[in-house]
C-alpha cells in the first residue's frame, strides 16, 4: 500500500489547503469616505492577518456599508457551511471578532460568536 502524503505542503492536510476567504466590499459606499470614522485600510489589513482577503466592487447592499463576506474553508463547505454576510462592520472590535472567528476556523468549523449575529444579514437574491 502506498504512503499517502498531505497535500499543500509539509504537515498540511487537503482541508488546510483552502482556508476561509474574506471578501470586503470597497466601492461606492463601503470603504469610502461616506462611511466615516473607519480606517478602511487598517480593517482590510487586520482581516488579511488571518485569511486571504479579496476586494470586491459594489456588492449591491449599500445600506449595509461596510460589508464583509466570510467564505468557508474547504472543510467548512464539506460541513455544509455557506458564506456569511456581515454588514455595518464599522467598529474595530467587530473586525477583531471576525478575525478571531476566521482564525478559529470560520463558518462550519467554529461557532460564530454571538456578537457577530448583530452584523449578519441575508442579502437580496440579486446581490448573492
Amino acid at each position: 500500500m502506498a504512503e499517502q502524503r498531505p497535500q499543500g505542503g509539509a504537515g498540511r492536510t487537503p482541508a488546510d489547503s483552502a482556508p476561509c476567504r474574506i471578501v470586503v466590499c470597497r466601492d461606492c459606499c463601503c470603504g469610502s469616505p461616506k462611511v466615516t470614522g473607519v480606517d478602511h485600510a487598517q480593517q482590510k489589513a487586520r482581516l488579511a492577518e488571518n485569511a486571504p482577503v479579496r476586494v470586491s466592487a459594489c456588492l449591491d447592499v449599500c445600506e449595509q456599508a461596510n460589508v464583509i463576506v466570510v467564505q468557508p474553508s474547504r472543510a467548512g463547505r464539506v460541513a455544509g457551511a455557506r458564506p456569511v454576510w456581515l454588514g455595518l462592520v464599522n467598529d474595530p472590535a467587530a473586525t477583531d471578532d471576525i478575525a478571531a472567528w476566521v482564525q478559529a476556523g470560520g463558518p462550519g468549523i467554529a461557532p460564530c460568536p454571538d456578537i457577530l449575529d448583530l452584523y449578519a444579514f441575508t442579502p437580496r437574491r440579486r446581490a448573492r
